[in-house]
């Protein structure tokens, strides 16, 4: 089971460098917009993910992108992914993770709440994730929300909640 974790996110890895291959430039782009219009420097952005690890897994490439163009990124994890009691470590990796993904610490935000546990079983409510994201775009003015697709990338419930969460 753990290789097709592994398989699957080298394979996203894989898709995102094509992605910005194909469309993207191999040097950084001050005006750089996506196709709506919206101009991505100095735009402030939040990636939503459920939990530690998920940035590396299936955003790295995302990150190291906005980071890249400037634009103020702010990310918004909404448990510790203390499911297996590991929740403290995972919190310094995803720190460490963004020092090296070059985003700054204090734009790194972690929710510990009762009802956003992280678990296979565990169903998050896609109102009270809506209001907590929406507290996040007031308090920071977000102009860009970045998160899972409506599968969750890798079907994790969890990742699919936040996903319906912010829709």
């Amino acid at each position: 089971m753990a290789w097709l974790l592994v398989i699957s996110s080298l394979l996203a890895l894989w898709l995102a460098s094509l992605f910005k291959i194909l469309y993207g430039s191999c040097s950084p782009s001050k005006d750089a917009s996506f196709s709506n219009g919206v101009t991505l420097n100095k735009r402030n952005v939040m990636l939503v993910v459920a939990h530690p690890d998920d940035e590396s897994m299936f955003f790295s490439p995302t990150i190291s992108y906005l980071t890249s163009r400037g634009c103020n990124l702010h990310i918004l994890c909404l448990s510790i992914g203390d499911a297996d009691g590991k929740g403290n470590l995972r919190k310094e990796e995803l720190y460490q993770a963004c020092a090296v993904l070059k985003v700054p610490l204090q734009q790194v935000k972690f929710l510990d709440h009762p009802d956003l546990q992280d678990g296979f079983g565990k169903v998050w409510n896609h109102d009270l994730l809506a209001k907590i994201v929406g507290e996040e775009v007031i308090s920071h003015d977000i102009d860009l929300i970045i998160t899972f697709d409506s599968y969750g990338v890798s079907g994790h419930c969890n990742h699919r909640d936040v996903h319906h969460g912010i829709r």
